[in-house]
């Protein structure tokens, strides 16, 4: 788990948090990885949807087998590999993905987002349903309001309230995205549920091909 570490460490070296997203985007990934419970058996799922119109574009689901131990805070050694594959699966490059865990809210402030945006180089961020690590007082109750996800001084993320009454996201950048730009994005993908229509239909279509 040392050498995983390492290798976080240095790939954070690579991480860019200050080019961001140039426009607002349009072909917007999501990318998710389900398990099965009895066996080694996993698969990713790449789901594209244009912004604009909310309409899915592509979709690519990927099967594989766990090859690394699952460890918190090392989550992307299971993951990347598989999600890379179903990236590369797609025949529209995205002009952001969006991933169902952490980017920058990580003890090593390197989650999956990041590693995945660093090795793709493409835009990044992460919305989990809960806190890894920071703190946070409630946000208001009304979709849209949002408190800060800090440790100390620093700010990790967002805490997003996407529906009205119903509990926050985490948002945390990953790689090329700035905060206020994952905030607005995240909005954007959640029109009728709390988390983002992306997540949900990567979740269910990985979570379909186990079956």
């Amino acid at each position: 788990m040392a050498e995983a570490e390492r290798i976080q460490q240095e790939l954070r070296q690579r991480l860019d948090l200050v080019d961001c997203l140039d426009v607002a985007p349009r072909l917007v990934a999501g990318v998710d990885v389900s398990y099965h419970k009895e066996s080694s058996r996993i698969v990713a799922a790449a789901v594209v949807v244009d912004l604009s119109t909310g309409v899915d574009v592509e979709s690519a689901v990927v099967p594989g087998t766990v090859s690394f131990p699952y460890v918190p805070g090392l989550l992307a050694f299971r993951e990347v590999p598989i999600l890379l594959t179903a990236l590369g699966g797609l025949r529209h490059r995205p002009d952001v993905v969006v991933c169902d865990g952490y980017g920058i809210a990580h003890p090593r402030r390197f989650g999956l987002a990041c590693h995945l945006g660093v090795l793709t180089g493409l835009p990044t961020f992460g919305v989990a349903k809960t806190p890894f690590v920071g703190a946070y007082d409630d946000p208001g109750t009304r979709r849209g309001d949002w408190s800060a996800l800090c440790d100390g001084d620093e700010v990790l993320g967002r805490v997003l309230r996407t529906r009205t009454d119903v509990k926050p996201v985490f948002v945390s950048v990953g790689h090329r995205t700035s905060l206020d730009q994952a905030t607005t994005i995240t909005l954007d993908l959640s029109p009728r549920y709390r988390l983002p229509e992306v997540i949900r239909r990567a979740d269910f279509l990985s979570r379909r091909a186990l079956r």
